[in-house]
């Protein structure tokens, strides 16, 4: 069975081989970057509602080790306000079952259960990776469910980097696969969130670490990632992948971006009104 044929603006290698890459480089990522915090840092809190940095390693722990089949802990009687949903509060599980737990004994778990994770997919052909699958945006297939997996300990990794003060990460496979995470939401993002109107066109320019353009086109009352536009964009937006990626997971204030010139402000050109309206609804992640 072969690999999809790659849609507008996704660029990330979506074979089982590439996604197990991609794997293995964020969670690599993840042990150095949990070594080189010190136990006072490990419960910073981070941009991530409720969490601290020693509860975004536990999550991450506790979905790796469902999908290895292992028991899943009791859930609380009471959940806090930031849980949302069903898997947010087995989430938070993982988290309050993995809060007494010291800095090392987590770190070590962490690198055991990643272990394993990558041991099981080694195992797994391209075939088994194209099966169907629930994953947490719906029926799907099993690769579509690894680059979720990607995309949200890349995220998590960039939570801990900001609450911990450790930039880093933000170019490569793992990163282009979050990317196009983002980028499958744009269409829903400009259209939907942002009420391009049709006929309108809307052209992200990321200026790095990650480098790329996302064009999306409104017509027929859609909104749609596309090749290539046409004409000149009606909107162009000219900011850094890291703003892009954490306005688009609702890590940042948009107004700070957009007024105080967090992480590198925005540019608007072209329509500002439209453009302003977008950037201030690029918040897609629950």
């Amino acid at each position: 069975m072969s690999v999809p044929t790659p849609t507008p603006g996704i660029l990330a290698d979506n074979s089982a081989g590439g996604l197990r890459r991609q794997l293995e480089e964020v969670w690599t990522s993840l042990s150095g970057l949990g070594e080189s915090i010190s136990d006072a840092e490990w419960n910073l809190p981070t941009t991530c509602p409720g969490w601290d940095v020693a509860a975004q390693f536990a999550h991450m722990i506790g979905t790796e080790s469902s999908l290895l089949g292992r028991p899943v802990p009791e859930a609380p009687a009471q959940v806090p306000s930031h849980v949302r949903n069903q898997i947010g509060g087995l989430n938070e599980a993982w988290v309050l079952s993995l809060a007494p737990a010291s800095r090392t004994e987590v770190l070590e778990r962490f690198g055991e259960v990643t272990a394993a994770r990558l041991e099981a997919l080694n195992a797994m052909s391209e075939e088994d990776f194209s099966r169907p699958s629930w994953t947490p945006v719906g029926q799907a297939d099993y690769r579509r469910f690894m680059q979720i997996r990607v995309f949200d300990c890349w995220v998590h990794e960039q939570d801990i980097r900001d609450a911990a003060g450790r930039p880093g990460h933000g170019t490569g496979p793992a990163v282009e696969q979050s990317l196009d995470e983002i980028v499958r939401a744009a269409g829903y993002v400009v259209g939907k969130l942002g009420k391009a109107p049709t006929g309108s066109t809307v052209l992200f320019e990321l200026t790095g670490p990650a480098r790329r353009a996302v064009k999306v086109s409104v017509a027929d009352g859609r909104a749609r990632v596309v090749a290539d536009l046409q004409a000149p964009p009606t909107t162009t937006l000219r900011l850094s992948s890291d703003a892009y990626a954490r306005l688009s997971c609702g890590r940042v204030d948009p107004s700070a971006v957009l007024e105080g010139g967090a992480l590198g402000g925005v540019e608007v050109a072209g329509d500002v009104e439209l453009g302003r309206r977008i950037v201030a609804h690029l918040a897609f992640t629950i």
